[in-house]
């Protein structure tokens, strides 16, 4: 599911071959270089490069998307400052690209890159790239994200670790497709719990407060919980507990771009 967390990328268009980023202090720039060589190797110049620069809320290496949202906001702001004609779901494809080059996704992460640039509710299936099912988010719902200090990267994830769970998942995905999303982001958020030995408490004292679900988001180690207007406040506190929470909204906008002078 999409929440109004952003990130923005600015793409200027150089007269020569060079790719320069300028992203966050200490992260590494080859997911952004690849963004931009993508959209450069699709435009078909070779006397062209980029200089892009990005910013964002969403905290990085926890599990939010960071890495999606950034290919999707560069690649979508290179093919607009070329003039390439393409899809959203082209621009999408060409993101995933961009992150399976870049080492920074396991499966292409369609279900991430889809949602953070089309929001709503998306099942999908990663291997064939195909969304099985698309919703609108309930925008009075209160999402809120309890952000760890540690940080996970897909690189160093345990794939061996999930396949002892794939059980789980799979029952997981039934309750989506049959519309129960919340049930479902609670059995799949245990799943990785169990697979990635993180602790659950912060989950199982959301639910007990009434959260309508809650699990890790992606591969943690970010926590997140959905609650309705009367149970926000005390799903808020029992996850304020266990360390920052930050507070969002379901998302249902389309990335959108525009030409900055």
């Amino acid at each position: 599911m999409g929440v109004d967390l952003w990130t923005s990328a600015e793409v200027e268009v150089l007269k020569n071959k060079e790719v320069k980023v300028d992203i966050p202090r200490g992260e590494d720039p080859t997911l952004a270089i690849e963004a931009a060589k993508i959209v450069l190797e699709e435009s078909g110049s070779d006397e062209l490069g980029f200089f892009v620069k990005t910013s964002s809320t969403i905290p990085i290496g926890k599990g939010l998307k960071s890495s999606s949202a950034a290919a999707n906001a560069i690649t979508l702001a290179a093919c607009k400052a070329v003039g390439l004609r393409l899809s959203l779901e082209e621009v999408v494809r060409l993101s995933i690209e961009a992150s399976i080059r870049a080492g920074v996704t396991i499966t292409g992460a369609f279900d991430d890159a889809y949602t953070s640039f089309f929001g709503g509710i998306n099942i999908t299936d990663n291997r064939s790239m195909k969304v099985m099912l698309r919703a609108g988010a309930p925008e009075e719902l209160s999402v809120f994200i309890l952000v760890p200090d540690e940080k996970v990267y897909t690189k160093s994830i345990d794939v061996e670790a999930f396949r002892k769970v794939r059980d789980f998942s799979m029952k997981a995905v039934e309750l989506a497709l049959s519309g129960r999303y919340w049930d479902a982001m609670t059995m799949n958020g245990l799943a990785v719990v169990a697979a990635m030995d993180f602790d659950p408490s912060p989950i199982l004292n959301a639910l007990r407060k009434g959260a309508l679900g809650a699990g890790v988001s992606g591969t943690g180690p970010a926590i997140a919980a959905i609650a309705s207007p009367k149970k926000a406040e005390e799903v808020s506190k029992a996850l304020e507990r266990h360390g920052v929470v930050i507070r969002c909204k379901p998302n249902n906008r389309v990335a959108s771009w525009e030409i900055v002078k």
